[in-house]
């Protein structure tokens, strides 16, 4: 190029996208030894632009007669690819990295915002404890009904909460809701709940409660429904914390953190679960249904994790992106002579059989701007190869498989 700037765009979904610019002084097109049979992009000029052309009939000639400029020219094409393919690598790996970080925010965010909820409800009601301590001092029971009372709260706390459906839970708290408005207590509905959280019924309180005032036992129930609320907000403060540990954990096994950068010997059903993991968020948000079929004792392949791990994200990340609400995902691995294969099936429209041939291109993409480079499926193809793998699909409308073959590691 002369004189100018053309910007190179290639086309994406039903978009173009702008990949680099080209300046006066700069080469472009086609070069001796390229294999290029037509412009894969566009040129748009910027400005006044004046291109000197050279037809590629006169290549043979330059070949032979000018070898340094041919060279140059090869040099020249060569770094052209390695710089647009290292680039389009790093937008696949950044947009990846952005869809993760997303879900694991809001994977995260949820236990995060449960504690801060939970233990700001622990907080309110150990305020209370001094004075409902108090008030059953000063009631002066006897060593029996303590007993019972405190045989059947210890019970119910051992036992823990109990999952009860919509109507059974209801008819309980109207039935408890009833005998304790029976009892004297205001806010009986709302002591009610917690006690059939724990499984309490009226005839629990009949036998624990027997030959005691009313005026009492309403005490003794106010007592008793802080003691529990305490263990539940407890309970679910410790489930939110136990599930961010759970996904750091999964974060770790995926990122492969902490490891070094050889290949060992790996579990590959533990990194689907993390990517699984890892794409919750998406899978949830189209409530995909999930289904699993892992051969128990699967032996191990030796492998490069990090590497596997891309190549499950980018064939679930592409199944989810296909499936329609409420789709179905479906996963088996399983032993097949001396191999560990690994089917991944979405019941989704289907890969059309023009385009079968091309998706494992670098660059080919039926998504639209800034969702995907095209180079996710070259990227597992790639990985499978290096780790003297076999990738096979099989695509009809409904049905969609991905078989990955790896050889079991020798001992």
């Amino acid at each position: 190029m002369k004189t100018g700037s053309i910007e190179i765009q290639i086309e994406q979904g039903n978009t173009r996208r702008t990949v680099t610019m080209q300046k006066e002084g700069t080469i472009t097109g086609v070069l001796p030894y390229s294999r290029m049979t037509e412009a894969s992009g566009f040129g748009v000029c910027l400005r006044s632009t004046e291109i000197i052309k050279l037809h590629k009939s006169y290549f043979n000639e330059m070949i032979n007669h000018h070898h340094s400029l041919t060279t140059a020219l090869v040099h020249f094409m060569t770094s052209r690819v390695r710089s647009f393919t290292s680039l389009q690598k790093q937008n696949e790996k950044l947009m990846a990295l952005g869809k993760l970080s997303a879900g694991l925010a809001h994977e995260l965010n949820n236990p995060a915002s449960a504690i801060i909820r939970s233990s700001q409800n622990l907080s309110d009601n150990l305020k209370n404890q001094p004075t409902s301590f108090k008030k059953l001092m000063s009631l002066q029971l006897n060593d029996e009904f303590v007993d019972r009372v405190s045989t059947l709260l210890e019970m119910k706390k051992n036992a823990g909460n109990v999952d009860l459906a919509m109507m059974a839970k209801t008819e309980k708290e109207d039935d408890l809701a009833d005998y304790f408005e029976g009892l004297g207590v205001e806010d009986c509905y709302e002591i009610a709940d917690v006690f059939v959280d724990y499984n309490f019924s009226v005839s629990d309180f009949e036998t624990a409660f027997s030959n005691t005032s009313n005026e009492q036992l309403v005490s003794v129930l106010y007592w008793m429904e802080n003691v529990l609320t305490v263990e539940k907000t407890v309970s679910e403060i410790n489930d939110a914390a136990n599930r961010i540990s759970g996904l750091v954990k999964s974060v770790k096994t995926y990122t492969h953190m902490d490891r070094g950068a050889e290949r060992e010997l790996t579990d590959i059903q533990q990194g689907i679960n993390s990517t699984l993991t890892m794409l919750g968020h998406k899978l949830r948000k189209k409530n995909i249904e999930v289904e699993k079929d892992f051969q128990e004792n699967l032996p191990k392949i030796k492998a490069m994790v990090g590497e596997l791990n891309q190549i499950w994200t980018n064939i679930i990340d592409n199944a989810i992106d296909a499936l329609p609400e409420k789709g179905k995902l479906s996963i088996k691995t399983y032993q097949e002579g001396s191999n560990i294969k690994t089917d991944i099936e979405d019941n989704g429209p289907g890969i059309p059989s023009e385009i079968k041939d091309k998706i494992f291109e670098p660059f080919f993409t039926t998504k639209s701007v800034g969702e995907g480079t095209g180079l996710g499926l070259d990227i597992v193809k790639k990985i499978i190869d290096q780790h003297e793998g076999a990738l096979f699909l099989d695509s009809v409308p409904g049905k969609t498989i991905f078989t990955i073959c790896f050889p079991i590691s020798k001992p």
